[in-house]
């Protein structure tokens, strides 16, 4: 199951398996699709993902990771939120081991509580994570980070994570609603692009889309908002066109 819900133009997607310590499945996996699907065309601007009681996920549903339909239910999710055109903030209450850790570096921006912690430990049962997930991760983390996680198995605790760069903030689920309502009254043109300039680096400074949405910055109502809340020396109200 996972529990959505909306306030101030920030979505909440709550995952809540509590007897599997809300490991995914290909169900759980496909709601997170859903979720975020209702939650972009509701609106909202900015999305906090996080889980129900003291794990945020524990990983893959042991019933069903070696099952046909797996990979690309998992693959399927962490694209929805990865290719999410607003800010998605990962707040870590807890564990985020495996599969957890893919969704929490799905999302932009990393809060964790002291007792979250992190690890891939595929080479302890003979599976494999996508290159995606092993150069996210490194780019995230660093090179250091990720072969400890990847080719250790080490696990991550919240305050090493942080100062590694893997977790942006140390925090608890209203810190990561709070700053989701913060990232919400930013340019939301602004924030699309930077996103995909920063997620997509296989494409070249010249590729259409890149420049398309650079431009739709410079030439929209938001740019003009900006400039005239800065005259007025208030706070802009963006509009996202």
């Amino acid at each position: 199951m996972i529990n959505v819900t909306t306030a101030d133009a920030v979505g909440l997607l709550e995952l809540d398996r509590p007897d599997r310590r809300n490991a995914l499945d290909v169900a759980q996996c496909r709601r997170i699709v859903d979720a975020v699907g209702g939650l972009l065309d509701g609106g909202v601007r900015a999305i906090v993902v996080t889980g129900s009681g003291s794990s945020f996920c524990s990983g893959a549903d042991f019933g069903e990771v070696y099952t046909e339909g797996f990979r690309d239910a998992l693959h399927a999710a962490l694209r929805a939120v990865v290719e999410a055109p607003v800010p998605v903030v990962a707040a870590v209450n807890g564990p985020a081991i495996g599969a957890g850790t893919q969704l929490a570096i799905a999302c932009d921006l990393r809060i964790a509580t002291p007792d979250a912690v992190f690890g891939v430990p595929t080479a302890r049962i003979g599976l494999a994570v996508d290159p995606w997930t092993v150069r996210r991760l490194a780019r995230l983390g660093g090179g250091g980070t990720a072969r400890a996680i990847l080719l250790a198995c080490d696990r991550i605790g919240a305050e090493l994570a942080h100062a590694r760069g893997l977790v942006d903030r140390l925090g608890d689920r209203a810190d990561a609603l709070s700053w989701a309502a913060e990232l919400a009254t930013l340019a939301p043109l602004t924030l699309r692009y930077n996103k995909l300039a920063l997620d997509r680096a296989d494409l070249a400074d010249d590729d259409p889309a890149l420049l398309t949405a650079f431009e739709d910055c410079w030439t929209s109502d938001d740019r003009r908002e900006g400039q005239q809340a800065r005259l007025e020396k208030r706070n802009p109200i963006f509009h996202g066109r």
